[in-house]
């Protein structure tokens, strides 16, 4: 059973395409998903006045895994906190336990040139970015706006605990033990006390449990420069949920588009989050211009990390290279005189979805991670 949450904006027609992907991918392959929609972000709010309603938590919960698409838009922005969308997005997250999020930024040789940074940059880059997601400044406390000697203050608490610095860096140490056995881990220790444990408990875990991953620290500021300067230095990269926030932002934009980037939410046990990085873009929603890529590959995570289907994985992620390699572009990643055909969201989702039933099933045990 799988939820699908097409949210806002753009994010119905993007799910359509992917729904388009896993009909033709489970034809092929000899086996059946569940689909079932259920509502988030502003369609909720619209629907039942609640950003999360208590019946999409459930279904979620009872679900092998979650698709998302985006969520949010202009039309909500006004509203109180707990009456906007990304309200919904954090309850999920914290409700379900989904602490740690997988946020790769692979640069695709079809798509070199859509990327702002020079080809000699950004060539071969694979980094993932592990970012803890339920802690941090986001969710510390106190926090709030008061009247303090006649002036309005404002406060947030930066604060974690060893025990949710631990498992996260566990699943940094497990994701790098798996591909390049390089993690770096970002901080601000020089000036944060909550940085220098964060440090000392990275340090303690992966030298103890994760023998073979070579781990070195770097300072946040520092980092956010290396990633434009010279980003193939990176594997896998650990950092607490403002830094890595940011930074994933940043480094999904070394590959040109993020309407090309996956990600993955999960927890300690129970299904996981996948969803791409992109947001809802409610500019062009409704007029077949989105891309739908980016959900078909967190499609594509999702068989990997909660779904324990590598091979099904890694046949969609060769149906999109496919799919680029015949130049077919949607607007956000044409370029002008790049002698490849511009199509729509569905035309795309169509692509991928007839190229899967043509491609063979690889086997992923024999390509490397």
């Amino acid at each position: 059973d799988i939820t699908l949450l097409p949210g806002d904006g753009i994010g119905p027609e993007i799910t359509e395409s992917t729904k388009k992907v896993l009909t033709a991918l489970c034809e092929k392959c000899g086996f059946d998903m569940n689909l079932k929609v259920a509502l988030i972000g502003g369609a909720a709010i619209d629907a039942v006045n609640d950003p999360f309603p208590q019946e999409s938590l459930e279904q979620c919960q009872a679900s092998d895994s979650v698709l998302l698409a985006c969520i949010g838009g202009y039309k909500w922005d006004s509203n109180p906190r707990e009456l906007r969308p990304e309200s919904g997005l954090l309850k999920m997250r914290k409700e379900m336990g989904l602490f740690a999020n997988l946020r790769p930024a692979k640069v695709l040789p079809q798509l070199i040139d859509a990327s702002t940074l020079k080809r000699e940059v950004v060539e071969g880059v694979d980094v993932m970015v592990v970012r803890e997601l339920t802690g941090d400044v986001y969710f510390g406390t106190p926090k709030g706006i008061e009247t303090i000697n006649g002036e309005r203050v404002g406060y947030n608490n930066m604060i974690y605990s060893e025990s949710e610095i631990d498992r996260i860096a566990r699943v940094a140490g497990d994701v790098a033990s798996k591909r390049g056995k390089k993690l770096c881990s970002v901080d601000k220790a020089n000036v944060l006390d909550v940085s220098q444990l964060w440090r000392e408990v990275v340090t303690d875990v992966i030298t103890k449990d994760f023998p073979d991953v070579e781990l070195s620290h770097m300072y946040v500021d520092n980092a956010a420069m290396q990633l434009i300067r010279w980003p193939k230095q990176f594997d896998t990269i650990v950092c607490g949920n403002i830094f890595g926030d940011i930074l994933s932002d940043e480094a999904s934009m070394l590959v040109g588009s993020l309407g090309m980037l996956p990600s993955a939410s999960i927890g300690e046990s129970g299904p996981g989050v996948f969803e791409p990085c992109h947001g809802s873009a409610p500019d062009i929603a409704g007029e077949d211009k989105a891309n739908p890529l980016a959900m078909i590959l967190s499609a594509a995570m999702m068989l990997k990390y909660d779904l324990d289907r590598p091979d099904e994985a890694l046949l969609l992620e060769n149906a999109v290279e496919a799919v680029l390699d015949q130049g077919l572009r949607t607007p956000d990643i044409k370029q002008q005189g790049d002698g490849c055909k511009l199509v729509g969201c569905s035309e795309m989702g169509e692509a991928v979805a007839k190229i899967v039933t043509e491609l063979d099933v690889p086997n992923s045990a024999e390509v490397s991670v």
